[in-house]
């Protein structure tokens, strides 16, 4: 009889004690002690993942202070600030030209001022005033800005144009080119300013000239919003849009085209770099008479159709509203209150070119600076 010796029991006991792990492959199975396992895999070195999931926060600050140094958010901004600043100098004017041209109390400025004072009181001039600043704003910014970037893109387009060959159209026998050199980009992007501002801003429009004409049936702006709205829906802030953008068009392309000719033909002239903000003003207010003069008739003829139903008639169409102010008041009708108009409009373009370029200055200093 054999006996064990106390350290074969030991080794038994321990081999008793152990618990194994069965792993299996292709190849077989294999009984593995669970501590060497484990051992082994700790000794292995551990490949990293090659998947990381890392959330990050964008920094909107940061990409709020970039935008704000592009130049087209320095022309925006200066588009809105100009408006600010002269909308409120010449509110009073504002108010006379448009109860003159929608045919409201008297046919003078002196009279109308006059009216305005007995029945309102001095706060009767800037009358929609919050409106008309809540208009301007945005429509300035949004005008101007259009049409710095749309001049820059047409610009450029024709650059590249000319340099390279011009886009053919082959029908038949027939060869098509298309060229942009007799396009004038300051023409184009006024155009395009007038249009886009009008559709974005034209339902704070409507809401200006109701709070200037009727008073008393919209005696402040949420009331005005909301009688209009429970009136006519959505389409009520759109009243006159087709006759306003037919009036804007050629006074928007004009007015631009006029600026932009005048201030270099005029720096050609004196052999000067750029105008000073004298003249600036002078030329500001000259494009801005000449392209009102051009197209008041239909500026008249907008404003009947976005007030008349107010007055008891309101005609179909520009062309049925131009008909009726000459069949009531002659063809000198179609000049109604334009003396009115120019009077707001000649220092109003005056003041918005000086002051957009002022704050241009300011705002696209630094932006200067770093090209040269």
């Amino acid at each position: 009889m054999i006996q064990k010796t106390p350290t074969q029991t030991q080794t038994q006991q321990r081999l008793q004690k152990k618990s194994y792990c069965i792993m299996e492959d292709i190849y077989g199975v294999t009984v593995v002690p669970k501590e060497d396992l484990q051992l082994q895999l700790q000794l292995q070195p551990q490949k990293p993942s090659p998947f990381h999931l890392k959330l990050r926060v964008p920094d909107v600050g940061r990409a709020l202070q970039d935008m704000a140094k592009t130049r087209e958010a320095g022309e925006f901004l200066s588009g809105a600030l100009a408006g600010a600043m002269t909308k409120a100098i010449l509110a009073p004017l504002e108010t006379i030209r448009t109860r003159m041209v929608v045919g409201v109390g008297s046919k003078t400025i002196h009279g109308s001022f006059v009216q305005i004072i007995e029945k309102q009181g001095w706060q009767g001039l800037w009358a929609g005033n919050a409106i008309n600043m809540l208009r301007i704003v945005p429509t300035q910014a949004i005008e101007l800005a259009t049409f710095e970037h749309v001049k820059r893109v047409m610009t450029t387009a024709q650059e590249k144009w000319n340099q390279s060959e011009s886009p053919k159209l082959q029908v038949g026998q027939l060869s098509l080119s298309f060229s942009l050199s007799w396009l004038s980009p300051v023409a184009v992007g006024g155009a395009a300013a007038g249009i886009v501002s009008t559709l974005v801003c034209h339902p704070l429009e409507v809401l200006k000239d109701r709070l200037t004409v009727s008073h008393e049936i919209y005696p402040n702006l949420s009331i005005a919003v909301h009688k209009m709205y429970k009136d006519g829906g959505v389409g009520a802030f759109y009243s006159g849009i087709k006759p306003t953008l037919m009036g804007m068009l050629p006074y928007s392309t004009c007015y631009y085209f006029m600026y932009e000719t005048l201030k270099k033909s005029y720096c050609v002239t004196k052999k000067k770099e750029s105008l000073t903000r004298v003249e600036m003003l002078l030329i500001g207010a000259f494009s801005g008479l000449t392209a009102s003069t051009i197209s008041y008739p239909l500026e008249v003829a907008r404003k009947r159709l976005m007030v008349g139903a107010l007055l008891g008639k309101c005609p179909p169409n520009i062309s049925a509203a131009l008909a009726e102010v000459v069949r009531e008041e002659g063809m000198m009708g179609l000049y109604r209150g334009w003396g009115a108009s120019c009077l707001k409009v000649m220092p109003s373009s005056g003041i918005t070119w000086m002051f957009y370029e002022a704050w241009k200055d300011v705002l696209l200093a630094e932006r200067r600076k770093s090209k040269t």
